[in-house]
């Protein structure tokens, strides 16, 4: 009789990253605590098909996400989707993860907002059957979770959870916007206390958001 292997925790977190900041933090971090991961793949977004501007260089927006993740044990930051062509779906980076790791068990970490656009997203029925749905609330949230509220909860996450789950992820109360961030880089305010060191040196560096560059 052979012997069976333990199913691996494997986190998926994308963005775009543009720039990383203190609650994507806070929020790897909860998640690889909470759901006991083995490892978190963070995932800087490619061609960004739901989003309406134009987003970053990719190069730029992976460096900040190595700077903002990169030291963290247990994160891995994957370039594939911006490697990709064409649009980018998250369905096709969970299936690439699937084959790769077929013991594995996906854990799909997103924000509350991410969550209430979810019946939006190409395939979304799909995503629910390959991956937990982990969503981040704030530790002083008592609003619902966005048309899955019905679904989260705050139990332990099972050794073996059931295929369209839902797991909450309690985060500490965190107020950023990626956009603030952009607008105070743009206007020469300051943003240290808002993302990594590193990735605001890197900001400050590269001139990136400036207008007069």
């Amino acid at each position: 009789m052979g012997v069976s292997l333990p199913v691996r925790r494997i986190g998926v977190f994308g963005g775009a990253f543009d720039p990383p900041h203190l609650m994507h933090v806070a929020l790897v971090r909860t998640a690889l605590a909470q759901l006991q991961l083995d490892a978190l793949y963070v995932f800087p977004t490619g061609h960004a098909w739901h989003k309406s501007r134009t987003l970053s260089p990719a190069a730029d927006r992976l460096a900040m996400a190595q700077l903002a993740f990169g030291d963290i044990p247990g994160v891995v930051v994957d370039k594939r989707e911006i490697e990709r062509s064409g649009p980018t779906y998250t369905i096709d980076t969970l299936h690439e993860l699937q084959a790769e790791k077929p013991q594995a068990q996906l854990y799909l970490v997103m924000g509350e907002d991410q969550a209430t656009r979810l019946p939006t997203w190409h395939g979304w029925e799909e995503i629910v059957r390959a991956a937990i749905i982990c969503v981040a609330s704030r530790a002083d949230s008592t609003s619902a979770n966005g048309p899955f509220s019905s679904e989260l909860g705050s139990e332990p996450v099972p050794e073996h959870p059931s295929a369209g789950s839902f797991q909450a992820l309690q985060v500490p109360p965190m107020e950023l916007s990626a956009t603030d961030i952009r607008h105070r880089a743009a206007t020469s305010q300051g943003i240290a206390h808002l993302v990594p060191e590193g990735v605001a040196r890197y900001i400050d560096h590269h001139l990136l958001y400036r207008t007069d560059r």
